[in-house]
Order: C-alpha cells, then sequence, then structure tokens
C-alpha cells in the first residue's frame, strides 16, 4: 500500500499533563505523514485543542463526550466522508514511536488489493515479551479468541490496523457498548463480508515508560479483555455463517 491512498483516524483525550506531553509528542509525528488525519477528541482542554488545530493535515470533531468507541467511530466515519481515501488507518494517538519509526513501513509492507479487509500491525514474539506480564496474560487471550473465530493466528491486540473503506458503514453498526471489542468486531466482519484479513508482523517494543504496571492498569486490561471478547461474540454469528 501506499500513504496516498491513506487517511488516518484516531482519537484524544488528554486527561492529565502526562497524557498531555506524550499527545503533543507523538501526532505531529502522525501529521507530518502527509495523510489527511481525522481526530475525534473526547474533552481536552482548549490549549491541547488549539495544539492540534494548528497541526498540518489534522481535522479535529469534539465529540462532546468521551468513549472508546464513540469517539473510534466518530473519527472513522470523518475519515470515510471527508477523504475518499481507499483506506483507513486506525490508530491510538499515543502510538509515538511507532508513528515515527515504523508506520512507513509498515503501510509500505500491507499487501494492497479490492479484497483486503484487514491489515493489522502485529508484534513479534520477541517484542511482545516487553510489554507488562498481566498485560501479556489478557491479550494473548483475545488473541487466541480471534485466531478460533478468525482462522488466522496473529496478535490481533497492539492497536493500529488498515480498514478497508467499504467496510465501514458496517463496521459503524457494532454495538456502543462493545468499548474495546468494536476492533475484534470490525475484524469478524470483515471476514463475514468474504474480505481478507492480513497482518504485517514487525519489531514492536513496548516504550521504556509502559513496562511497569500497577493494580488500576491490571483492572482496566480486565476490562479491555471482557470487551474485546463481548465484540467478537456479537459478530461470531455471521463470522460461523461464512
Amino acid at each position: 500500500m501506499d500513504l496516498s491512498e491513506m487517511a488516518f483516524a484516531t482519537m484524544t483525550w488528554a486527561r492529565d499533563a502526562e497524557e498531555e506531553r506524550l499527545l503533543r509528542e507523538s501526532l505531529p509525528l502522525l501529521a507530518n505523514l502527509g495523510a489527511p488525519v481525522f481526530v475525534a477528541d473526547g474533552g481536552s482542554g482548549e490549549q491541547f485543542l488549539n495544539f492540534i488545530r494548528g497541526l498540518p493535515t489534522l481535522n479535529v470533531i469534539e465529540t462532546g463526550r468521551p468513549g472508546v468507541w464513540h469517539q473510534a467511530c466518530t473519527s472513522i466515519e470523518a475519515a470515510f466522508g471527508a477523504s475518499g481515501a481507499k483506506f483507513i488507518l486506525y490508530t491510538e494517538s499515543d502510538k509515538r514511536d511507532f508513528f515515527r519509526e515504523d508506520l512507513r513501513e509498515f503501510v509500505a509492507e500491507a499487501p494492497a488489493g479490492g479484497d483486503v479487509g484487514v491489515v493489522l500491525a502485529s508484534r513479534s514474539p520477541e517484542s511482545f515479551r516487553t510489554f507488562p506480564e498481566f498485560q501479556r496474560h489478557t491479550e494473548t487471550t483475545v488473541n487466541r479468541c480471534c485466531t478460533e473465530v478468525l482462522g488466522l493466528e496473529a496478535d490481533f491486540t497492539y492497536g493500529p490496523f488498515i480498514l478497508n473503506r467499504a467496510l465501514v458503514p458496517h463496521v459503524a453498526k457494532a454495538q456502543s457498548d462493545f468499548g474495546w471489542g468494536w476492533r475484534p468486531y470490525a475484524f469478524a466482519t470483515a471476514r463475514r463480508l468474504g474480505y481478507g484479513l492480513r497482518h504485517v508482523e514487525r519489531h514492536l517494543p513496548c516504550p521504556l515508560e509502559q513496562r511497569e504496571d500497577d493494580a488500576a492498569e491490571r483492572l482496566y486490561r480486565m476490562r479491555q479483555l471482557a470487551q474485546n471478547v463481548q465484540g467478537l461474540l456479537g459478530a461470531l454469528a455471521g463470522v460461523r455463517g461464512c
């Protein structure tokens, strides 16, 4: 694939100074890649919003409230409606190292073609081992569930993936309570509709400052696990029937 046929969709909600600092580092890297970027913001402060509004190629949509699926859907539909891009690359907005070191190569290595529905950015086994232990446990469970349903052995949980624009109206039908489960719902929807699922494995280690977790982070990972399974089950009947 090529960046010229791509639009980026992401979401922001700078809740504290540390989150804002990271987003101020990561979003300029994404904006400078040249493709249009559609950002759904869930309620960040005005200073931060003014900063990202000033970045080249960035289009900011204020959603009025935070929410994983609400914001993700808003950004993807905005990219679908305004850009005309063949493919939409969804990513979390804090993937600073990925934007700086890997995104161009990921897009270049991604297989093209109208039958490609989803291309995942996947961590190599070596880089996966750099993430906190509890996160590895929950994400391994999600990955195994996705492999069981979708028939592809891959890392489904790193975050960024490329979505064929033809799938956007179908993915937008995900239930609002799926949360992070909208991602496996999207993968299963692509599979159900006959599109190909692919992944590009790269060395994508955990940032050094994120290699320790705490009790609150582990609870968050458990909620993510539940939401991912819920989203996958939400599409399971359709996948099994194809």
